[in-house]
């Protein structure tokens, strides 16, 4: 008899971590991902089953109970949750209309910390990260070198990047030279 293989898909960039010149960088540990689309008419709905609000201004993000639901476009959200729940099965019962995608396996996180973090994400990042202009609970999506990211800003000097395991790579590369740099 044939035996059968059983592929475990291992998190990318599993333990990295740097520290250098006023910051650190660090791979965070696998979490619930899912991009949200929906129309106005059911954003009370998917909110309830999220427990956590749904922003509705740009570049904001609400937070409850490990969740949080970032705000990414008049009607896109990418929700993230960190307390081993499953947002996707939260969404499933709610009727109005709307798509919910599992992203888990797509994105890495990696939390950038310390007094030169702004410093170390603007080597790639055009975005203005002066506390004025991106406060603590700031999200956007925005791009680092080559590629797209969801940039979270977490505290004063605390950061976390969303980017697709395809670019894990490239990104904890470019930030840790960056660091280095700094």
């Amino acid at each position: 008899m044939a035996k059968v293989a059983v592929a475990t898909r291992s998190p990318a960039l599993a333990g990295k971590s740097v520290g250098g010149q006023g910051v650190s960088l660090k791979v965070l540990e696998p979490a619930s991902r899912m991009s949200l689309r929906a129309r106005p008419a059911a954003k009370a709905a998917l909110s309830k089953a999220l427990g956590v609000s749904l922003p509705e201004k740009p570049k904001t993000t609400t937070t409850k109970g490990g969740r949080s639901a970032l705000w990414l476009g008049p009607d896109e959200w990418l929700v993230i949750d960190e307390a081993g729940g499953d947002p996707l099965a939260d969404c499933a019962s709610v009727k109005g209309l709307h798509s919910a995608v599992d992203v888990s396996h797509r994105n890495v996180a990696i939390a950038v910390t310390g007094p030169n973090a702004a410093a170390t994400i603007n080597a790639g990042c055009p975005q203005d990260l002066s506390l004025d202009a991106f406060p603590v609970g700031a999200a956007s999506r925005t791009v680092l070198g080559k590629v797209e990211m969801v940039l979270l800003r977490t505290g004063e000097d605390a950061f976390r990047i969303e980017c697709w395991r395809s670019f894990s790579d490239y990104v904890y590369g470019f930030l840790s030279e960056a660091a280095r740099d700094g």
